[in-house]
């Protein structure tokens, strides 16, 4: 037995046992609960980039020039790719120094305890689903659009409840995820091919357009550049963003507050590039790899993201910026339509490996919990063929694509940015506490200005979750609470640790 599980505590002091980096590093070598290692630095960069751009860069660019920033939305994105930044140096020291499968939930179980990690284990579960099920209802609205065109019409029963009266199933987002799955079952060489090849059309399409529409610019429309400051976009009751009910601070639209009002809203279009981190376990050498795959692909597309900004404000001017296809309506208003069903492409199958991915960084976080006894460890073995978790993946592409098929959750959509920012803030904190608790860990990867650079990070995830509705704190905080109690009730008298330390 590890002196880290002999020395696990009784009582109160159970719930911030630690799990030491050699005993997690070990836990990997476990029969039948070993990854293949098979990814490399391209395979990693390729994976966030595959699920940070999707349809949001078509369409969240124009949405937010129009109604918060004007022009000015291009410097919005480049601050949220600089808060971002600071989360992804945390995510890559951690990364490279334990890894390990699960993500933010082990780096939390080696420095903050066993409850802080089945906390955030539990918060990116929901995280995961609620994104994977939100994306495939989008890309199922994509492709019925492209049908519709074609002349052929599914019922409307199997078009989702939103557009049914009665019974409504989203046939098309439930057959994504389940072939999604299946892809994922297949082994992870497999998903980043695919991921690949797809990631390889959508970005070209998103290069077309850039050029294409750098052809298109008139400088007229970017003056003035940050246009006059006016109304606010505050709400009212549980409505209303959180620190406006607390503090009476209501955001503004335009001006220079509105370029960081702005900033937290396209923050959201980034989420994602840390999912990457939960395949650390499966990179062939990750104390290099991983920081690259995590940098290198926020700033590819941060890079993308401003770039698509200055090209949809200079076509048109922001005010006649339409909400729904500001870049495609753009094309269209410029003479050239053709372009509004490349985009359309791309945007459609750009979707399928956001959806892939992030139900992989689902999987990885449930099995490593699985491992850990947390969850049934009837769930953390892997395929003998395909070494795989093949019971974990099943299991949650099943619940999913139910989840897809019958749940209209687009109301739901902004627990996924609060489940994303409390992950940030937690692994930023875990970074501090880990340099003190153990300075002796070897750290290919070292994060700069620690504490410094981890407590920015921290303050900038509290302030953009602050800009969130009270419905929204309401229901994380209601799930928060589900997840306690199956804790106290299951996970906590079979996690490993604890059963190893009354051996």
């Amino acid at each position: 037995m590890s002196k880290a599980r002999r020395a696990a505590g009784s009582g109160f002091g159970e719930l911030f046992r630690t799990k030491s980096i050699e005993q997690s590093i070990q836990d990997t070598e476990e029969p039948d609960r070993k990854l293949k290692r098979s990814l490399s630095a391209l395979d990693l960069t390729v994976f966030g980039i595959g699920v940070v751009i999707g349809t949001g860069i078509f369409v969240l660019t124009g949405a937010v020039a129009k109604d918060t920033a004007g022009p000015s939305v291009a410097i919005a994105f480049a601050v949220s790719g600089a808060v971002c930044a600071l989360a992804a140096l945390c995510y890559a020291e951690f990364a490279s120094t334990v890894p390990v499968a699960g993500s933010a939930y082990t780096f939390s179980y080696a420095s903050l305890g066993e409850f802080p990690a089945w906390i955030i284990g539990w918060d990116l579960m929901l995280e995961m689903a609620l994104a994977t099920a939100v994306v495939s209802v989008g890309w199922s609205g994509y492709v019925r659009s492209l049908m519709d065109t074609a002349g052929w019409d599914l019922p409307t029963f199997l078009q989702g409840s939103a557009a049914s009266d009665g019974f409504g199933f989203d046939l098309l987002a439930a057959v994504l995820v389940l072939a999604l799955t299946a892809i994922l079952l297949l082994g992870m060489k497999l998903s980043a091919r695919v991921t690949a090849l797809v990631v390889a059309i959508k970005v070209t399409v998103v290069l077309i357009v850039i050029v294409a529409g750098a052809f298109l610019i008139d400088a007229g429309n970017y003056s003035p550049f940050v246009p006059e400051a006016k109304g606010n976009l505050g709400g009212s009751g549980f409505d209303a963003p959180l620190i406006q009910l607390i503090f009476g601070y209501a955001p503004t639209n335009f001006g220079v507050q509105g370029i960081f009002t702005a900033a937290s809203v396209v923050f959201f279009a980034f989420i994602g590039f840390d999912i990457v981190a939960t395949a650390a376990e499966e990179t062939r050498n990750p104390q290099r790899d991983m920081p690259r795959g995590i940098l290198g692909s926020l700033f590819i597309c941060t890079v993308l993201y401003v770039a698509v900004a200055i090209v949809v404000t200079g076509m048109q001017n922001y005010t006649r910026l339409t909400v729904d296809a500001p870049l495609a309506d753009a094309f269209k208003a410029t003479g050239h339509p053709w372009f509004a069903g490349v985009i359309s492409f791309g945007a459609a199958i750009g979707l399928t490996t956001v959806c892939m991915i992030l139900l992989l960084g689902q999987t990885r976080v449930f099995f490593a919990m699985s491992r850990d006894g947390l969850l049934p460890r009837f769930f953390s073995k892997v395929h003998p063929r395909f070494a795989t978790p093949y019971r974990s993946t099943l299991l949650l592409g099943l619940v999913v694509a139910v989840l897809a098929g019958f749940t209209s959750i687009e109301e739901l959509a902004s627990l996924v940015n609060i489940g994303t920012l409390f992950a940030f803030a937690l692994v930023a904190l875990a970074v501090i506490i880990l340099r003190r608790t153990r300075p002796d860990l070897p750290r290919s990867f070292r994060a700069p200005w620690v504490p410094l650079l981890p407590a920015a990070s921290i303050a900038a995830s509290t302030w953009l979750m602050l800009n969130l509705s009270a419905e929204t704190w309401l229901r994380f905080a209601v799930w928060m609470a589900a997840g306690v109690v199956l804790y106290f009730s299951y996970g906590r008298a079979r996690s490993r640790m604890h059963t190893d330390a009354r051996r």
